[in-house]
């Protein structure tokens, strides 16, 4: 191997302007994305009037709706970001999303308005994967932390920024055309046009992005894959029911026997919930076909949807484990990735619930209007998440260079710090210290993303990092996304609109985050060194 391409050399290398400017490019892809996704909580006391919805299918429409999507296809997506041109993944993604947002304006009911976030949900699943695999090629593990930190900064950015876009347009747009605009179009659906149209003049600048040498900077490039979409495709029939069947059945009796226990088991397991719920609708066959229109949150709707979700997961996970034993074995093999990534998943329940209904309740409770909201929720909110991101990644940096698992402090540091302040922000009775604490809960939880994703990347070898970066946003989405913000909005629902004590409801799941850390901690040096052997045995061709 040619000294240049070493390791060693490449750590101490000075990185590139191009890779500065194109990581600038990304950050802007991951602002847009989030824009997109997270202006439905300014929007929602709107949405919840003219479609006559309740806070649960508010959290539904926010979380699970677009959260299995994401997840479900984020794997098959992720699986053909390790071998296809992640530049050209990412450019179709782009305009996939921000032409469902723009449809997601011309909505009339709850049914096109949750299939319209399934596809935004499905776009949005092209980003991080290719995002974080490029960015690993990009820079060195040196500063790999503080890259993903600055990439996850669009996220608090994208996040912030558009309150303040759709309380602007929501109020101006109603205050123009009160009795609807042309086509009929109220003010929160002209949002979701306006910030759904940029994203394709965006996806042309993106196409024109350079694809970096895989492993490279590494010292340990990959080849190209002859066939790169050979394993997308199956990866996409061993995720997708009822295909997951066959598949199943093509690894053997044993795993169709397994494969359909595991089926069973989720539908049982979201047939006792419904019951427990008291819905009403505890019966199967009645929640599958309430799930199929996407008619509305109901109870069963959330849980069968689930079912679905995590069966789908572990019909994938177990094909994994036959096709690519290796890459098994350093993801759901592995208790400290595993421990990591759903330690983060717990960070990330309380963190979605929070930004997604801080926007409802402070116009609800202190009766702040949107452009306020907008003002001094949103742009502080920016500005504390993107310092949090920033600042804990470079922490964790530092960390890292002293600790093997000193990055998982700072996501411990995420997970508990931010639990005093959600209570008090959630049952004050001042305006103003209800403000200041929605920006200081930013702040502190958006510290652990970057430690929590770069930990994750530095257990998996080059060629594993699209399915690794895949999997962790499983943790985040099926575990924060699609669970935090919904239960706070069911609570607040079978509380009679409380959302203070929905959102109270959601900090019981920081005892389990704590647990999973503690034992990341313990995992990860010895998981990491494990990595280090793999990968020199496989350059080696071992």
């Amino acid at each position: 191997m040619n000294e240049d391409n070493t390791p060693a050399t490449a750590e101490k290398a000075r990185v590139p302007a191009y890779s500065w400017y194109a990581l600038s490019v990304l950050v802007l892809i991951y602002v847009l994305n989030f824009v997109d996704r997270q202006i439905l909580s300014i929007l929602a006391n709107d949405i919840k009037a003219d479609l006559g919805v309740d806070d649960a299918f508010l959290g539904f429409l926010y979380g699970t709706a677009f959260a299995i999507f994401y997840a479900l296809f984020g794997i098959p997506l992720g699986k053909l970001a390790d071998s296809w041109h992640r530049v050209r993944l990412m450019t179709i993604g782009l305009a996939l999303w921000s032409m469902m947002t723009a449809l997601s304006g011309f909505a009339k009911n709850a049914a096109a308005l949750s299939g319209a976030r399934v596809g935004v949900g499905i776009g949005e699943a092209t980003a991080s994967p290719s995002a974080y695999s490029l960015i690993s090629d990009w820079f060195p593990a040196r500063l790999r932390a503080t890259a993903l930190a600055i990439y996850s900064s669009g996220l608090y950015v994208g996040g912030g920024i558009s309150l303040l876009i759709g309380g602007l347009i929501v109020e101006n747009w109603n205050a123009t055309y009160p009795d609807g605009g042309p086509l009929g179009l109220a003010g929160w659906q002209a949002a979701f046009i306006a910030v759904g149209l940029p994203g394709l003049l965006l996806a042309v600048w993106v196409f024109t992005l350079k694809e970096p040498v895989r492993g490279l900077i590494d010292g340990m490039p990959s080849k190209p894959v002859e066939r790169p979409f050979r394993g997308f495709f199956e990866e996409l029939l061993q995720i997708i029911p009822p295909f997951t069947i066959l598949g199943a059945a093509r690894r053997g009796a044993a795993a169709l026997a397994g494969n359909l226990a595991g089926l069973v088991g989720f539908f049982v397991a979201a047939w006792l919930i419904t019951l427990l719920a008291n819905t009403g609708q505890g019966f199967i066959m009645g929640g599958i076909v309430s799930i199929a229109p996407v008619l509305g949150a109901t109870i069963s709707d959330q849980w069968f949807l689930l079912a679905i979700g995590y069966y789908a997961i572990f019909s994938w996970a177990s094909a994994l484990r036959s096709r690519d034993p290796a890459t098994f074995a350093l993801t759901w093999g592995s208790p400290a990735f595993l421990s990591t990534i759903l330690g983060y998943g717990t960070v990330a329940f309380i963190s979605y619930a929070t930004s997604y209904w801080g926007a409802p309740y402070g116009e609800r409770v202190f009766e702040i209007s949107k452009s306020e909201l907008g003002l001094l929720l949103g742009a502080p909110a920016a500005v504390t998440g993107f310092l949090g991101v920033i600042i804990g990644g470079r922490v964790a940096d530092w960390l890292f260079a002293r600790v093997p698992a000193g990055r998982l402090y700072v996501v411990l540091f995420g997970l508990l710090a931010p639990i005093p302040v959600v209570w008090v922000m959630f049952t004050t009775d001042s305006k103003t210290l209800f403000l200041i604490l929605a920006a200081i809960a930013q702040l502190f939880a958006s510290s652990a993303l970057g430690a929590a994703a770069a930990t994750s990347q530095s257990l998996v070898l080059p060629r594993m990092r699209g399915v690794a970066t895949a999997t962790f946003f499983l943790a985040t989405t099926l575990v924060g996304l699609a669970l935090g913000p919904y239960l706070a909005g069911l609570v607040s629902a079978k509380a009679g609109e409380d959302l203070g004590l929905g959102m109270l409801s959601t900090l019981w799941v920081a005892p389990i985050g704590l647990i999973l850390l503690i034992a990341a901690l313990k995992l990860v040096p010895a998981a990491q060194e494990r990595v280090l052997a793999a990968g020199k045995a496989e350059e080696a061709g071992l």
